[in-house]
């Protein structure tokens, strides 16, 4: 896919060199300015007294040319860009055993009424405190290594 995205920009290059050129030799509504400076009479040798028509259509074909392939680069990269995410792998996160949720009063309550009672046979879960947000704990002091 890189080989066409290549190959499609250096055709949009070398057609914006073209039409630049195109442009510039075509003869302004004055007939004076850079169009006659760069060959104005010799197009109009070549092509005739039709030039401005040639001149004119060849700007056209090149400029519909230049957007089909702006349009076709775009839709090229969006399809690379799909490509390369499809293919990216994940990194796994192992996320630790969440403590069991407390369980409201009046339901406990009621439940131990109504349970006879059993011996406690689960493991308590690690509690981890976390510090309240927005205050900020300092960093440990680095100890000197040892020699």
């Amino acid at each position: 896919m890189s080989i066409v995205i290549w190959l499609l920009t250096f055709v949009l290059v070398l057609l914006s060199v073209f039409l630049v050129l195109v442009v510039l030799a075509q003869k302004s509504k004055s007939d004076g300015g850079v169009g006659a400076a760069l060959g104005g009479g010799m197009t109009e040798a070549t092509f005739g007294a039709d030039t401005g028509n040639i001149l004119a259509t060849m700007t056209r074909n090149g400029t519909i040319a230049f957007f089909v392939i702006c349009f076709g680069l775009y839709l090229a990269h969006i399809a690379q860009n799909a490509a390369e995410k499809k293919d990216a792998v994940l990194p796994t996160i192992e996320v630790p055993a969440e403590a069991p949720a407390a369980v409201p009063a009046a339901a406990t309550t009621t439940a131990i009424e109504t349970a006879p009672a059993a011996a406690d046979t689960t493991e308590a879960a690690p509690s981890i405190s976390l510090p309240a947000m927005g205050t900020e704990t300092a960093a440990p002091a680095a100890s000197e290594p040892a020699k």
